[in-house]
C-alpha cells in the first residue's frame, strides 16, 4: 500500500476535495516564500474541517522551534514538515513526529540520510538552487531507490516528492517503492489552486502502482 499525501493546500474546499479524493494526509505550507503560503488562520480552519484518519502536517522552511511550536498549538496540524536546510539536531526537538525533507545531489549524499534517524520519515525532493519544493522537476529515481534500499532494515520510511504528476507518478512508485509519494504542483490548475479531476487521477494512479508494496 502506497501513501498519499497532497500539499500545498490554501483553501478548505480544495483540501476537502484531496480528502475525498483519497489521499492520506495532506499539505499546509508555512512559508511566505511559497506561492502556496497559507495563513495561521486558514490552516487551522483546514484542520478543524478534515474527516478522520486524514493527517494534517505543516510545512515549514528554516523556520525557528519555537515559531514552530507556537503555530502548532495554534492550528493543531498532526506532523510537522521541515523542508529546508535544518540541522539533525532540530529534527531530534520534534522527534518521530517530523517529516525531514532532503534533497540528494549525488550518491555522496546517500549519507546524509544516516543523521536524519530521528525523523518520522524522509521526504525526498528534487535539488533546485534557492528553491524549497513545489518547481515541479522530476528528481532522479535512481538516487531515490537507493535511499529506499539503504533505509530499508532501519525501517525509516521514504516519501517520493518532485515532479509527481498523474502521467509519471505509477512509474516512480513502481521504480522506487517508496512508502508514501507527495505532489503539489502536478495536481494544480495553477499555483496555489488544486485541479479536483487532476487529484483524483493521482490518487488512482498511485495506489494501484502500490498495490503489493510494503
Amino acid at each position: 500500500m502506497i501513501r498519499i499525501k497532497i500539499c500545498g493546500n490554501t483553501s478548505v474546499v480544495d483540501a476537502l476535495d484531496a480528502a475525498r479524493a483519497g489521499a492520506h494526509a495532506i499539505g499546509l505550507i508555512l512559508y511566505e516564500h511559497s506561492p502556496r503560503c497559507i495563513d495561521p488562520e486558514e490552516a487551522a480552519r483546514i484542520c478543524a474541517a478534515m474527516p478522520p484518519f486524514v493527517t494534517t502536517v505543516g510545512v515549514f522552511v528554516n523556520e525557528s522551534i519555537d515559531t514552530i511550536r507556537i503555530l502548532q498549538r495554534e492550528i493543531g496540524f498532526d506532523l510537522v514538515q521541515l523542508h529546508g536546510d535544518e540541522p539533525p539536531e532540530m529534527v531530534e526537538e520534534f522527534g518521530p513526529r517530523t517529516i525531514k525533507a532532503l534533497r540528494l545531489h549525488h550518491e555522496d549524499d546517500l549519507a546524509k540520510l544516516d543523521a536524519y534517524a530521528s525523523a518520522g520519515a524522509l521526504l525526498l525532493d528534487t535539488p533546485k538552487e534557492g528553491v524549497y519544493g513545489g518547481s515541479g522537476e522530476v528528481g532522479d529515481w535512481h538516487l531515490a531507490k537507493l535511499a529506499v534500499d539503504r533505509l530499508l532494515e532501519k525501517g525509516q520510511p521514504i516519501i517520493l516528492a518532485g515532479g509527481l504528476n498523474p502521467e509519471n507518478v505509477a512509474t516512480a512508485i513502481r521504480r522506487v517503492t517508496p512508502f508514501g509519494v507527495d505532489v503539489a504542483s502536478g495536481v494544480e490548475a495553477q499555483p496555489g489552486a488544486k485541479d479536483r479531476t487532476a487529484m483524483r487521477r493521482f490518487v488512482v494512479e498511485a495506489a494501484a502502482a502500490g498495490i503489493g508494496l510494503r
